[in-house]
């Protein structure tokens, strides 16, 4: 089997690529056709959410080099922003050089809320909840003997009392060993199952009893590092933790620090048919846990001189339940990834986030980051205006050399290269 390290990955047609991936994955051509066409059946999408009317595809990549925990991964990612993908693998190569990405991840544990009000004593209500622990545990695994069977369900139960604008309230959490689903269903179906037991235990009235996005229990961790020599001296070391600390201290910055991480982290989440809104609310909310809206990555230089890199993230997906067993693509892009366990593809995706702020960061610190984008966006440009095959580089590259890439400009030149072609 090739590994994930493929050159010239990128110049290859499609097809080439493809094939490349299929015998990375060992997939079928029925798999093949799924991935190339990116069709589903109109009754498939039609269960999948309400008033079905089409499809509205994006564009899947590959992104190669990944070495993570010494095996490689190709990694399918779905985004329609130019330079993502190639923007991963090759910080992805770069990372290779010190042994590629090292990650490690937490159990898999949610946390259902269970939101109970209008009790005179909260504090008592709280104690009262925490000593019924063991009984609604018990409830709980009534709820799902499945999940409990391959090693999951209610792990802890408990309580705080919170001041609001409607008064105190006792917030309490279910923590529920969710294995190798997200977990919102059962969660879910298992808050509601005790409700009624704590207004018994508490003479409280229960509102809100559903599964929190902010999975503080279930983080997924990444590092690596990077040759100071290789990713261009010192100086881009410095440039890159400087960026950081910029991130860390404005939180103008800071929110497109972690959008750029977010770039990759969605794009995985995506095409693995997860709910990347989920993933999106918790890695934000956590990184605003202190107080104060924060990078989810931290950068350093170790004795060497060479660049490290650390995220730490929430990462609530599954394999199980929901689009990633109902979706053609997005089961093939499982199998591309090769992973057995929910916790594998969160490290994977975390290894992603990491490698996309490194290639973010590189860039600001040295070029720019509209350098990197120029030449995808040229294209883009080029392609709306009406250029056909060859014509889509000759028109893009005209523009960047002129540095004007707009859409009236691309005419201009599209209709000067087909006059002189035709002559």
């Amino acid at each position: 089997m090739p590994g994930s390290r493929i050159s010239g990955f990128y110049k290859l047609p499609p097809e080439e690529r493809i094939k490349l991936v299929r015998d990375f994955a060992n997939l079928s051509d029925e798999e093949i056709e799924t991935v190339l066409k990116g069709d589903v059946e109109i009754e498939l999408l039609d269960k999948m959410i309400e008033n079905v009317i089409g499809r509205f595809p994006l564009p899947l990549g590959i992104a190669t080099n990944f070495l993570i925990n010494g095996k490689d991964y190709l990694i399918p990612m779905a985004i329609e922003e130019p330079s993502v993908v190639a923007a991963a693998s090759n910080a992805a190569k770069m990372a290779r050089v010190k042994g590629g990405f090292h990650t490690s991840m937490t159990e898999p544990i949610m946390i259902g809320q269970i939101q109970l009000t209008k009790v005179g004593d909260p504090w008592g209500a709280k104690m009262k909840v925490l000593e019924h622990k063991e009984e609604i545990m018990g409830m709980c695994n009534e709820r799902d003997p499945i999940l409990v069977k391959f090693g999951g369900g209610a792990r802890d139960v408990t309580a705080r009392v919170m001041d609001s604008d409607s008064g105190p309230m006792v917030i309490v959490h279910l923590l529920i060993d969710c294995r190798d689903a997200m977990g919102a269903n059962a969660v879910n179906t298992m808050a509601e199952h005790v409700a009624p037991f704590i207004e018994k235990i508490t003479g409280g009235k229960v509102y809100l009893r559903i599964i929190s996005n902010l999975a503080t229990y279930r983080i997924a961790r990444a590092r690596a590092v990077w040759d100071k020599d290789t990713i261009g001296g010192e100086d881009v070391v410095d440039g890159i933790i400087s960026a950081y600390h910029f991130a860390k201290a404005d939180p103008y910055r800071c929110a497109t620090h972690n959008k750029g991480i977010m770039n990759g982290i969605d794009a995985v989440v995506i095409a693995t048919g997860n709910d990347f809104r989920a993933v999106e609310a918790g890695v934000h909310s956590y990184a605003s846990m202190t107080g104060k809206y924060q990078p989810v990555t931290q950068w350093e230089k170790d004795k060497k001189g060479d660049l490290v890199g650390t995220i730490e993230v929430p990462m609530a997906v599954g394999l199980i339940g929901g689009a990633t067993k109902v979706h053609p693509t997005a089961r093939v892009n499982v199998k591309i990834l090769g992973v057995k366990t929910a916790g594998e593809l969160a490290q994977i995706i975390a290894a992603v986030g990491l490698a996309q702020n490194f290639a973010a960061l590189r860039a600001l610190a040295t070029e720019g980051i509209q350098r990197g984008h120029m030449e995808l966006h040229a294209r883009n440009v080029a392609a709306t205006a009406g250029a056909k095959g060859d014509e889509v580089d000759a028109v893009a590259q005209k523009m960047i050399e002129e540095k004007n890439i707009n859409t009236e400009r691309a005419r201009d030149i599209l209709e000067e290269l087909r006059k002189n072609a035709s002559e």
